[in-house]
């Protein structure tokens, strides 16, 4: 994350001096504008708290054990989760820093443990993670279903259901898709040797490992950098901090690994016997993932949705950056299932979230969640075919959209950012107004603004009046022009923390309530950059292929106009027994899989994981060499003279500041 960018021209004194004022900002509380939007989100209408009561029921309902404070550390001392911290959820009524709905939503995904949903059949550990860890009783062991986000979280989570259950051996994990927090926990449930034995299967969709592995590759810096913001993992629990995602609690730290399926469901989705257990699945690709599938066990009438129907509205176009989701798709999926299996499901269940009991509430649930993403997909499509641009059709959406079901409430996607997916999946980023086709950079175009407002003086005279006036989103709209304008200004940096800080609070979006919250952070230096600490393990980098590293790397190329002869170098892993090359050209480097297209100019002998080190940063080329692990043949001056024209991701994503 971010913390202070320090400009062209700012002085290192300046710098330091903005950062010990901006850390010593404390949080500021909720304002009587903030209060009373509260209070006014808090009035619901009779049918409405029933339908929220039900919620809560269900959320409590079949909870046998728990972990002992929420607490899972590894094995040298490092917190994985803790619900210590968030005791201040227990109290019924939200403050005035916390949405209403989102501090009910909250509450609801706090009641952690083993939870029964099927007697005897199907449980489910939820609360140690952001993801939900399913556990149905095979005929001779356990069938996994999304073995949460790090081994450390799901390890616990299976030692818990052992404790409480009766141990038995893991027989099969199922991945539902292709999101890291439903499949990078499996070494924590099974090893990698147990599935080469053939003791355990391994059962995911069609086209999920090229997804899974690949998906945060090439824009993984930037991505990984956004994601901090959407789900909070720099911030402090608390009222004014970090109280949930609106999808679950927060991230599990800890280890992410990578165990490669034995078994994919294809297309046409089809019936597996696992274990003696019918799985009926149905295929939900180009939905909520790339990569994903639904499944029915007619044993005990469950469906189980995965991630394509949760308890709250999801991301179109999710905050820390991704393809555009295709809603129509989405909608069409939950009535092919509703239509398929909806007559028979006993109760509903899904990869985040609690059950929906009963064959009524299950019907009404999805027939909800079908209706609120076609909802989405035509009412955007029709504003925008009727002259709304992308900043103007979401009034419209939400103008129309007050009959939407509870469950699919905006606690994580939003119907606003939803509908501008919409527009983008359709039209792309341009709203098609002339003037937006070539704008100024943010940084130009800030500067500008100052001076046509009349200097930075009178720019924060309006921030201020705007925060007086609780007109927050314009407050930040000039603060943020003078911010990016002139990052040394203290003044400024401490009224834009204000504005976002009560429009995080306003927020029933936990993402938008994190986004906001953490850029308040970052702005006042108060960001735990040791918190929700998260690692590769060799497993998950060694599913890459190679391949993909070489395109990642091809993004960071410099380009040379002056580059007289084209180069071509050549890569021989003996570890993976490949070989790939790259032409570099004066503007691009293009990556290919066997050899060169030509002589190559040096050909380089390396362990892949040495190759992966080597770029990466965490080892030199002379330490290579004074380890054995490097022989190059041919021009070495030229291939290390190529390797440094690559500009390594830094930290600093222009978010807050320039």
């Amino acid at each position: 994350m971010k913390r202070f960018s320090q400009a062209k021209g700012m002085s290192a004194w300046a710098a330091l001096s903005i950062a010990l004022a901006s850390s010593a900002a404390a949080q500021q509380p909720a304002s009587p504008a903030t209060a009373a939007l509260q209070a006014l989100a808090g009035t619901l209408t009779p049918a409405e708290e029933a339908a929220e009561a039900a919620e809560d029921a269900d959320a409590r309902r079949g909870l046998i054990a728990q972990i002992p404070d929420g607490l899972i550390q590894d094995s040298e001392g490092r917190t994985i989760i803790d619900w210590r911290p968030y005791a201040f959820l227990n109290a019924e009524a939200a403050p005035a820093t916390v949405h209403p709905r989102l501090w009910r939503q909250a509450r609801r995904n706090a009641i952690h443990g083993l939870f029964e949903v099927v007697p005897g059949a199907i449980w489910q550990v939820r609360g140690y993670d952001i993801s939900v860890m399913t556990i149905i009783r095979g005929a001779t062991g356990w069938i996994i279903v999304d073995p949460l986000t790090s081994e450390e979280a799901a390890r616990a989570s299976l030692a818990l259901v052992n404790r409480t259950l009766g141990e038995r051996p893991v027989v099969a994990v199922l991945y539902s898709h292709s999101h890291a927090d439903h499949y990078a926990g499996v070494a924590g449930v099974t090893s990698a040797d147990a599935v080469r034995a053939g003791q355990v299967r391994v059962i995911a969709p069609h086209g999920f490992v090229r997804e899974a592995v690949s998906e945060n590759v090439l824009a993984g810096p930037a991505m990984t950098a956004r994601a901090n913001y959407m789900f909070g993992t720099q911030l402090a629990a608390g009222p004014t901090g970090q109280v949930d995602t609106g999808l679950g609690p927060r991230l599990a730290a800890g280890t992410m690994g990578f165990i490669a399926p034995t078994e994919t469901v294809g297309a046409e989705g089809g019936l597996l016997d696992i274990d003696g257990v019918r799985f009926e699945f149905m295929d939900a690709a180009g939905t909520e993932a790339p990569a994903e599938f639904l499944f029915f066990l007619p044993q005990w009438n469950a469906l189980h949705t995965t991630e394509v129907a949760t308890k709250t509205l999801h991301n179109l176009l999710t905050l820390r950056g991704a393809q555009v989701r295709d809603a129509l798709r989405w909608s069409q999926v939950i009535d092919n299932a509703r239509a398929l299996w909806g007559a028979d499901t006993l109760v509903q269940l899904g990869s985040h979230g609690w059950p929906t009991f009963g064959a009524d509430r299950t019907r009404a649930y999805l027939e909800a969640q079908r209706d609120a993403y076609r909802f989405i997909h035509d009412r955007a499509l029709g504003a925008a075919n009727r002259g709304d641009t992308i900043q103007e059709l979401p009034a419209e959406v939400i103008a129309d959209s007050a009959a939407l079901h509870p469950s699919v409430r905006g606690y994580y996607g939003t119907l606003n950012h939803n509908a501008k997916a919409v527009y983008q999946r359709y039209f792309g980023w341009w709203d098609g107004v002339p003037a937006h086709f070539n704008p100024l950079p943010p940084s130009e175009a800030a500067t500008r603004y100052v001076r046509l407002a009349g200097g930075s003086a009178a720019m924060l005279a309006a921030g201020e009046r705007a925060m007086a006036e609780g007109d927050y989103r314009w407050a930040a709209e000039l603060l943020n022009h003078l911010m990016f304008a002139e990052p040394d200004n203290g003044d400024a940096r401490r009224v834009l923390a204000d504005a976002y800080e009560q429009l995080g609070y306003q927020a029933e979006s936990g993402a938008w309530r994190n986004y906001y919250l953490a850029a308040v952070a970052t702005l006042r230096g108060s960001d735990d950059a040791a918190a929700g600490g998260r690692r590769q393990s060799p497993a998950f980098s060694a599913a890459l292929q190679t391949i993909d590293l070489l395109n990642a790397l091809a993004t960071a190329y410099v380009p040379d106009p002056a580059m007289r002869a084209v180069q071509h170098f050549q890569f021989r892993f003996p570890d993976t027994d490949e070989g790939l090359s790259v032409e570099v050209r004066p503007l691009v480097e293009i990556p290919r899989e066997g050899a060169a297209h030509g002589a190559a100019t040096a050909t380089m002998i390396i362990p892949r994981t040495a190759f992966l080190a080597l770029i990466s940063g965490r080892m030199t080329y002379p330490q290579l060499v004074a380890a054995g692990q490097v022989e190059v043949r041919g021009d070495a001056a030229a291939m290390l003279g190529w390797l440094a024209r690559h500009r390594r991701p830094g930290p600093a994503m222009a978010v807050v500041t320039p």
